[in-house]
């Protein structure tokens, strides 16, 4: 199995100098492949297998950085053709911006060159760094990949991809538990729990709101926009930790504590243009917070089950099985059976039709 773990990283001057230059020219080897490729084609009417070990020639300043970084950014590059040509509404590949693009490279361990010791990641044509490990790695576990960033606050980060070998047995499913997409609580499930989201984005919203229109006002280029533009980055990550937090300890909590964990199908983004939700679909973080839950159930041998989203899980009376389709107008919370007179409570009855739907798929 693979498992990846991020650590911060503190490089020096002198290698911070070299991780922008692997960033630039990772960046810039994209872009004349993928230019050199545009360009052919239209000319041959043919494709273009180039490789970075082309352009070294005419640019000798290539040969400075890892040369696995080139490689990987030309693997890239070939994923981004693939995924045009099997699925077009993904678009064709587009050229890497360096104000837009995010600052990364990918290298690979090959014999030892990635390692770490005493606080220190070893790091291609870098060096030592020192390294933040906050958490132990079991001495068994191989590195395969390394994936070094810089955020927009300045902040220097490494994605280490672990193999390791783990067998894990399948569990019998027993405790099942629905999750209904809730767009103030995050979710209510099927025992009538909410998480009670704190909503981080909306909290921080007058100071970002603050902090924006000052960056507005400053000059292009000064040094004061940089200050400022660095702040206004420190407060997005700020809220970003705070909701991937609390994500990580809500899907911590359902994984150790069901067996199966059922939930609808939904197309957040779709969601978020048709209703006009943007701000609160993004906040909530749901798309974050599924995966982070696939993969911890994943890891215990437990499931996670999708119901279709055309499933009227808010229609059904979770009683009798009545399709009330009144629950169509997302005003009504609340509303009375009209076959067994129950009182049903909107997002508490969709939860639990989602997890009775979601047992029947695993035992179909």
């Amino acid at each position: 199995m693979n498992k990846a773990y991020k650590f911060r990283i503190y490089p020096n001057v002198e290698q911070r100098i070299m991780l922008a230059k692997t960033f630039g020219c990772v960046r810039f080897i994209y872009n004349k492949m993928l230019s050199d490729r545009i360009e052919y084609y239209k000319t041959t009417k043919q494709s273009l297998k180039n490789t970075p070990a082309q352009y070294k020639a005419e640019y000798p300043w290539l040969k400075e950085v890892d040369s696995l970084a080139l490689a990987n950014a030309q693997l890239h590059l070939n994923s981004a053709y693939s995924n045009f040509f099997s699925k077009p509404e993904r678009g064709f590949p587009h050229f890497k911006s360096k104000k837009i693009s995010k600052t990364t490279y990918s290298t690979n361990n090959q014999k030892g060159s990635v390692r770490i010791e005493d606080g220190k990641i070893k790091l291609p044509k870098i060096g030592f760094v020192k390294l933040k490990q906050h958490r132990p790695i079991p001495e068994d576990w191989t590195i395969k990949t390394v994936t070094v960033s810089e955020n927009p606050a300045g902040k220097y980060f490494v994605s280490i991809l672990f193999e390791y070998d783990n067998q894990v047995s399948e569990i019998v499913l027993e405790n099942f538990v629905g999750l209904d997409f809730s767009m103030p609580e995050l979710y209510v499930d099927s025992e009538g729990n909410t998480p009670a989201y704190p909503r981080f984005y909306r909290q921080a919203l007058r100071k970002l709101a603050k902090a924006q229109r000052k960056l507005s006002l400053c000059q292009n280029g000064s040094n004061n926009r940089q200050k400022q533009r660095r702040k206004v980055a420190l407060l997005h990550e700020k809220i970003a930790n705070q909701r991937k937090d609390f994500l990580h300890k809500r899907s911590r909590e359902l994984a150790d504590r069901f067996d199966a964990v059922c939930i609808e199908d939904v197309n957040m983004q779709g969601m978020a243009q048709s209703l006009n939700f943007g701000k609160s679909v993004a906040d909530n973080g749901w798309g974050m917070f599924t995966t982070f839950l696939q993969y911890k159930l994943k890891e215990q041998g437990k499931k996670l089950v999708k119901v279709d989203k055309f499933f009227p899980s808010s229609q059904l009376c979770h009683e009798c099985g009545y399709q009330y389709k009144g629950t169509k107008d997302l005003s009504v919370r609340e509303w009375d059976c009209p076959s067994c007179h129950a009182r049903i409570q909107r997002d508490w009855n969709a939860a639990m039709n989602i997890r009775d739907e979601g047992r029947r798929i695993l035992s179909a």
